[in-house]
């Protein structure tokens, strides 16, 4: 149970840091247990922990702040053990060292100036530079698995949602130089039909009707009905594509001989 003294100790602090941000670091307590912090250091520019989002606990006794807190990191972040608690001169590692006047801000930003350093202390680690930068890249992915951190920080969520979102639409795009190839198999496509319709064209065009003065002058001649004339002569025009270009053949029917014939037949 927090002394009387805490509890208005840590709201008082909270109002501040509301009113007064620390660079690169969210901190919230608990809803349901003002000795319960949580935090989320931004890694500095400049630095292998660039880009990343550590999520950590401040678990604060309820003598504070005469003792001080103890400091643990939730997410992977190559500079401390996770779920362990940090030795720092502000943490209960060193509580000799504790000065009753510092507060949480001091203590962020204390943690957030030490984990950017490289010296080594009681629960640090030993990793590259290469394997910092590739924590960084998933740590927000990581905290986002996390239901107190979802809960307490929904502007990470949001952030790492909008991520998720750009890589996607990022990866749907289709590059220049893959658009431009599938741009001239559509322009020649789109000629060949061209192509196919002007035959079509000629087809049409080369399917003549039967001469009307040619009607006239064979029933002047033989005497016959228009409706047979119209009926025997005929003349059929084949058009087929070469691979050279196009070739017309046209088949006529002997006119004569059809008129004749159907002549006798009328008669």
């Amino acid at each position: 149970m927090a002394e009387k003294s805490c509890i208005k100790r840590l709201q008082k602090e909270y109002r501040a840091l509301c009113k007064e941000p620390v660079s690169h670091v969210v901190a919230r307590p608990s809803p349901n247990d003002i000795l319960e912090w949580h935090y989320v250091l931004e890694g500095s520019e400049g630095t292998p922990f660039a880009g990343g989002y550590y999520y950590g606990k401040i678990k604060f006794p309820p003598q504070y702040p005469y003792k001080p807190p103890g400091i643990s990191m939730t997410t992977p972040n190559g500079r401390f053990m996770t779920q362990k608690k940090i030795c720092l001169s502000m943490s209960d590692f060193h509580p000799e060292s504790w000065n009753p006047m510092w507060s949480v801000s001091s203590i962020l930003t204390g943690l957030l100036s030490f984990m950017m350093d490289n010296s080594p202390t009681t629960g640090s680690v030993n990793t590259t530079v290469a394997e910092k930068q590739s924590l960084a890249k998933a740590s927000l992915a990581f905290n986002c698995k996390n239901p107190t951190f979802r809960k307490l920080f929904s502007e990470y969520v949001d952030k790492y949602n909008q991520q998720q979102l750009s890589e996607k639409l990022a990866a749907e795009q289709v590059p220049p130089g893959l658009s431009q190839e599938i741009s001239t198999p559509m322009k020649r496509v789109g000629e060949d039909v061209k192509r196919v319709d002007a035959v079509k064209d000629m087809r049409i065009d080369r399917k003549q009707s039967f001469p009307t003065w040619l009607m006239f002058l064979l029933v002047s001649i033989f005497g016959i009905p228009r409706d047979s004339v119209f009926a025997g002569a005929m003349v059929q025009t084949t058009v087929f594509c070469h691979e050279e270009g196009l070739v017309s053949m046209a088949t006529k029917t002997d006119l004569k001989g059809m008129v004749q014939t159907e002549a006798r037949n009328i008669c």
